[in-house]
């Protein structure tokens, strides 16, 4: 689980702040992955994923709203009130 720490870390303190009007959040959090030096690729049934070296993909959705999150991969989700980003890791 160290991984999601690190995943964690990039998007709490991001190289840039979202903002809302200027980017997507998928972009953003792709682009703070990717400063990280994750490997980003495109990915079926999810929003975009992540191979880690000598691992499994790690498949992540992206949401403003918490009611979406469900258990089918990792989600990056944006508190607009808040204005942070929080990783909830998969269940399984």
């Amino acid at each position: 689980m160290q991984i999601f720490q690190v995943i964690e870390a990039a998007l709490t303190k991001p190289p840039i702040p979202h903002e809302p009007y200027k980017q997507s959040l998928k972009a953003w959090a792709m682009y703070c992955l990717r400063d990280r030096g994750f490997k980003v690729v495109y990915a079926q049934n999810a929003d975009f994923a992540i191979e880690p070296k000598g691992g499994d993909k790690i498949y992540f959705k992206v949401t403003n709203n918490a009611d979406d999150v469900d258990n089918s991969c990792a989600w990056i989700v944006w508190d607009s009130a808040a204005k942070t980003a929080s990783l909830i890791p998969p269940s399984s």
